[in-house]
């Protein structure tokens, strides 16, 4: 906790706030709800070790400051984030509410290292991508989402049993959610690929004979093992055109699941469920 004037606002404050959000607590030594909240405050900041900073402002030598953030009663507590005033609130809260208040300042570390892997895997370096998923997973073991990302991860390195290992750490409900049938469609796609014969064979057979629709299937499974999401939906579609019944509705289930595998390219599956819905109408 420090005290904060006009003259160091901005580098105490603004600043700061680009590391980390600050609590500036409006207040006045003849205030007595202020003598209640600061304790409680202080005390916050401390078990936060870090992840916010507090400062005070005596209204009573700061006019200007309080004139600029419009407090008219204190205590008055401001929340600064990126340099910008993001939440206030005014009086005493409960100790719960104070939590649930910096709760929504302070972020989730299980996010922070979901979001550091995802970066990490962009920009290609896998070692500490990986050590990244591992550890937002350690923080939220129960974050189904995370472990779908990592699963993908994993996928896309080829690592192929790891990631089937990793569905046995899922929760009863990740079922349900789309992101489960689109894993599972790159983890059968890949485990089949073995077994298939070549793409160029494959091609071969379709141009043969459009009707093949095994081998449309077989072609789309490869494709889909290696990433190649539209040209595996150009093989999916022509069995959807062909034959709905073919095993049990496979091509426009599968697409399904490649759409879901597209998630962060709305436009491509956009383009790609407007032919689906022609086809099917």
């Amino acid at each position: 906790m420090s005290d904060v004037t006009l003259q160091n606002f901005e580098p105490e404050v603004i600043e700061a706030s680009r590391q980390a959000p600050v609590l500036v607590d409006f207040w006045a030594p003849w205030c007595g709800p202020c003598r209640t909240l600061g304790p409680m405050l202080e005390k916050l900041e401390a078990e936060a070790d870090g992840q916010w900073k507090l400062v005070k402002v005596n209204v009573d030598e700061n006019q200007e400051l309080a004139g600029h953030f419009g407090v008219r009663s204190i205590p008055h507590v401001v929340a600064i984030a990126d340099g910008q005033a993001v939440d206030q609130f005014t009086g005493v809260l409960p100790e719960s509410g104070l939590r649930e208040f910096l709760s929504r300042l302070t972020p989730d570390p299980a996010q922070l290292a979901l979001q550091e892997a995802r970066t990490l895997a962009a920009a290609g370096d896998r070692q500490a991508a990986g050590d990244a998923f591992r550890s937002a997973l350690a923080l939220d073991p129960g974050s189904d989402a995370a472990r779908f990302a990592y699963i993908s991860f994993l996928l896309d390195g080829n690592a192929l049993a790891e990631a089937e290992a990793e569905f046995g750490n899922l929760s009863a409900q990740a079922a349900q959610d789309d992101a489960y049938a689109a894993l599972l469609t790159r983890v059968d796609a890949m485990k089949g690929v073995a077994d298939l014969p070549d793409e160029q064979t494959l091609a071969d057979r379709v141009a043969a004979d459009p009707h093949d629709l095994p081998a449309r299937l077989d072609l789309a499974r490869l494709l889909i093992a290696r990433q190649q999401y539209e040209p595996a939906l150009e093989q999916l579609l022509a069995i959807v055109r062909a034959d709905r019944g073919f095993e049990e509705d496979i091509g426009r289930k599968t697409m399904l699941s490649v759409f879901d595998m597209l998630a962060d390219q709305p436009d491509v599956v956009s383009r790609w469920r407007r032919q689906l819905s022609t086809s099917l109408n």
